[in-house]
């Protein structure tokens, strides 16, 4: 093993960008992160990527703490413009957060790969952990609710999530292709972690594409999940709701069900430790702990925890 634990993170949304924070503050971890990319959609004639900008604006310290996505000191003048003009705008865009879009925008039609136009940003936004993305190919999760299927951000934003959840498919996913950056980061991580996202909208996207669920599969590092929910109830976003309408059940086991043989541990919180017997029951060790992370300690913590208990081979007591 290297001095410095290779850590390869699947992440997604707030709880993703809060998980790789953690990892991201240890001196002794070498992070990447592979994004969801499913959420990427068009606005404005503009390519935006709200999973992978949250990553990167988390990361580089310019993240809006208060609403936790988006630019911090930003303005709506741009928006505030197309809105006088007639144009849709249910989707804020701040002014500072366009010209990322304008310049990812503007590569993209150069012919740009995508993966390297979202590490150049991260880069020059001073991000020093490498943000990956799984497919250089396009893909969309979509939502189908009782009024037909929407994009995902015209369910989570602008319709706020209130829809029945009644399917999902992530357009392109049969034909998406793993990057070889993607396939190369799992095969050599030390230590394999899925973040505390929305397993079916946020990690899904990135491991239906081909290469990416194999790899992890025959990797020699040991996969270690978090519970984006605690006590039944998501931290963040639908992922309760969501998991209830397309037959899941909603709490931490169900969420470790959808993961099944991939994972060898799975980080609980102490109000959900009566779900040990039923973990240890799907050959998941359970570990329990406090895995709200909403303050930069706590994110810190747990991500010290996840390290111990995935290097560790004895089994971390309930």
């Amino acid at each position: 093993m290297s001095a410095r634990t290779k850590v390869t993170l699947l992440a997604g949304g707030v709880g993703g960008a809060r998980m790789a924070e953690g990892f991201a503050g240890l001196d002794d971890v070498a992070l990447t992160i592979i994004g969801n990319v499913g959420d990427d959609d068009v606005f404005h004639g503009l390519w935006v990527s709200p999973d992978i900008d949250t990553m990167t604006y988390t990361l580089s310290g310019l993240i809006n703490r208060t609403q936790g996505w988006g630019l911090s000191d930003e303005g709506d003048r741009a928006l505030s413009t197309l809105r006088t003009l007639g144009a849709d705008t249910w989707m804020f865009l701040g002014d500072r957060d366009f010209g990322v879009h304008i310049y990812r925008t503007e590569r993209l039609r150069r012919g740009d790969r995508r993966s390297d136009i979202a590490a150049d940003i991260a880069t020059q936004l001073g991000v020093t952990s490498r943000i990956l993305l799984p497919t250089d190919d396009r893909v969309q999760t979509r939502v189908h609710t009782d009024a037909g299927w929407l994009s995902f951000q015209e369910y989570f934003v602008r319709d706020r999530s209130r829809p029945d959840v009644r399917g999902l498919r992530y357009d392109g996913i049969t034909e998406a292709r793993a990057t070889a950056e993607a396939i190369a980061a799992l095969a050599t991580a030390d230590l394999i972690v899925i973040a505390p996202s929305n397993p079916l909208l946020s990690i899904a996207p990135i491991l239906g594409v081909d290469g990416i669920q194999a790899t992890i599969r025959s990797a020699a590092a040991p996969v270690v999940g978090i519970s984006p929910l605690i006590g039944g109830k998501a931290l963040k976003g639908p992922a309760d709701r969501v998991l209830t309408s397309l037959g899941h059940r909603p709490d931490a086991l169900g969420v470790a069900s959808i993961y099944g043989d991939m994972l060898d541990a799975f980080f609980v919180d102490h109000t959900d430790a009566g779900l040990g017997s039923e973990l240890a029951r799907l050959g998941i060790r359970p570990v329990v702990s406090d895995i709200l992370i909403a303050e930069p300690a706590a994110k810190a913590r747990l991500a010290r925890e996840i390290l111990r208990a995935g290097l560790s081979t004895e089994a971390q007591p309930l």
